[in-house]
């Protein structure tokens, strides 16, 4: 009796993983699969989006094969959002919108953009352009500490400011996060705020982003004792907390 070759495709994080996958759902050994790499896998962009490994799977010549299909595994199909219909934007926005969102398309992320300005705190400082991201299951960009986030808005601005020929304030927030950066922000400025009054030094914060030298701004601003003023360039731009003058 003549027998009909079957391969079936798995898809895992690691090829390893894919294999032993298929072997589990097929219910046979590994030894007994003859296995064909289509897709290796990748970390993705900065180590973001990974892509997942893919794996044909069949039975080695020799072995008894079925003469029925394997379990048929269906396929969802790869859901990519549409890109933002922001041409009725103003010019920086519509370039934020688009830089952030052809970056999440290169991580394998699924998400809608949004970006709008805000004012700045500091008169000297230009005004910012927030980016929204949103989606679900969106804690990658994050990463620990607010590094790869960091690493996103870094880059971003990067882009843009190179399209743009200057440098753009930008402030990107997924998920709520940069909310609860504020809160850490806040409580960071007040502490400064205290050992500049007890010592009578300046204190130089670490660089830090437009938004988040924003927020150290807004909470210092109506303190009897101190005040603050942002010094450096861009992007290594920090704030300074000196005694007021009396």
């Amino acid at each position: 009796m003549e027998y009909k070759k079957i391969t079936q495709e798995f898809i895992a994080p690691s090829v390893e993983e894919a294999i032993e996958q298929g072997a589990k759902t097929l219910g046979i050994a590994s030894d007994q699969l003859e296995v064909e790499v289509l897709d290796q896998g990748s970390k993705g962009l900065f180590g973001l989006g990974s892509r997942q490994a893919r794996v044909r799977l069949s039975l080695k010549n020799g072995e008894k094969q079925q003469t029925e299909p394997l379990q048929k595994i269906e396929k969802k199909p790869v859901v990519s959002e549409v890109k933002p219909d922001n041409d009725h934007k103003d010019p920086v926005l519509k370039l934020s919108e688009d830089v952030v969102w052809e970056l999440l398309q290169k991580m394998h992320i699924t998400a809608k953009v949004e970006a709008k300005y805000i004012d700045p705190v500091d008169e000297r400082d230009q005004k910012m352009v927030h980016v929204e991201i949103l989606g679900k299951d969106l804690s990658i960009l994050i990463g620990r500490r607010s590094e790869t986030l960091n690493s996103l808005q870094y880059i971003s601005s990067l882009i843009i400011a190179k399209e743009q020929g200057e440098w753009v304030p930008l402030m990107i927030d997924v998920q709520g996060y940069r909310e609860r950066r504020e809160h850490q922000l806040q409580v960071l400025a007040r502490r400064m705020a205290e050992q500049v009054i007890h010592t009578g030094r300046r204190q130089n914060l670490e660089p830090m982003p437009a938004n988040e030298r924003r927020v150290i701004h807004l909470e210092l601003r109506d303190h009897e004792f101190v005040t603050t003023e942002s010094v450096g360039e861009e992007p290594n731009r920090k704030v300074t907390i000196v005694l007021k003058k009396r």
